[in-house]
């Protein structure tokens, strides 16, 4: 942790500045490598901070958070927002995107929109089509086809290497912190497989679907009807993974930009919603090689 907090906050704010200057002059390399040093400084220093996971203390959080961005004048439209989800979370509920649409911000000075911006920036006069989009997350990033498909080939296959030779008494014991055991781990894999199988299925069968928002994160610890053992919860895992790959490969290249409606995240084609659980899987490896260890 940096002690000297307002050497921090000046050099952040100078790694910024400087990056907008660089992009002025054309220098996209150098100004790339500015912001990645801002995000890295930003996720160094936030990475020792111990956040609740529980919703209501969490939401306690987005609280507390909100007011302080107030304080620094924020964007009253975003506030608002950021009050209203954390209502739903509050209320064990996910924030649909009604609630907290995407936000844009004006990569000149700052400015932050909740509507898709038509006109240009009220402060700077930027263009509207330079506001950066701020989506839910990196996995929207949506993978091509074929890269799409092997890595969900392939997470299985990781986590057979993690978990062989593991007993069953090994999978099922908490972690240190109280949280997920491998089994609770491997059984949120499972859910989220059985949800993306569905939505395929949905985009298979209608043009456009409505995408139902699932907190698959609450199941993970639901043991009702599931396999008897970890081992049987990653077969059942992979054999349905096996299925989803095969409807996967009969689908046309036109077939991945078909679009449906998220009730979380808005638009989104097949593309993106594969993308998005490959790339999901992807967060849990490095926590069943934690645990393993």
């Amino acid at each position: 942790m940096i002690d000297d907090t307002t050497q921090w906050t000046d050099a952040l704010i100078h790694l910024f500045a400087l990056a907008a200057r660089l992009e002025g002059e054309g220098q996209y390399n150098l100004a790339k490598l500015m912001r990645a040093a801002a995000d890295s400084l930003c996720r160094r220093e936030s990475y020792p901070l111990e956040i609740p996971s529980d919703p209501e203390r969490l939401a306690v959080e987005v609280q507390r958070a909100t007011e302080a961005l107030s304080r620094l004048n924020m964007s009253a439209e975003l506030l608002a927002a950021s009050r209203q989800g954390a209502a739903f979370m509050a209320q064990g509920k996910l924030s649909p995107i009604t609630a907290t649409p995407h936000p844009y911000v004006c990569r000149g000075c700052g400015h932050v929109t909740l509507a898709p911006p038509a006109e240009p920036c009220p402060i700077c006069g930027a263009f509207a089509e330079t506001f950066q989009k701020f989506m839910p997350n990196y996995w929207f990033d949506a993978l091509q086809p074929e890269a799409a498909r092997e890595r969900l080939r392939q997470t299985p296959l990781v986590v057979e290497q993690l978990i062989a030779g593991l007993s069953d008494e090994a999978m099922n014991q908490a972690a240190p912190d109280g949280g997920w055991a491998i089994r609770n781990t491997l059984s949120h894999l499972r859910d989220a497989q059985g949800v993306l199988d569905f939505r395929v299925d949905l985009f298979l069968q209608e043009a456009h679907p409505v995408l139902e928002s699932k907190a698959v994160f609450a199941w993970a610890k639901n043991e009702a009807e599931r396999p008897p053992s970890p081992r049987a919860i990653f077969e059942s895992y992979c054999a349905a993974r096996a299925e989803t790959l095969r409807k996967l490969e009969s689908f046309a290249p036109a077939d991945w930009e078909r679009v449906g409606y998220h009730e979380e995240f808005g638009a989104v084609t097949l593309r993106q919603q594969v993308s998005y659980f490959a790339a999901h899987e992807g967060t849990h490896l490095a926590q069943i090689r934690a645990l393993c260890g």
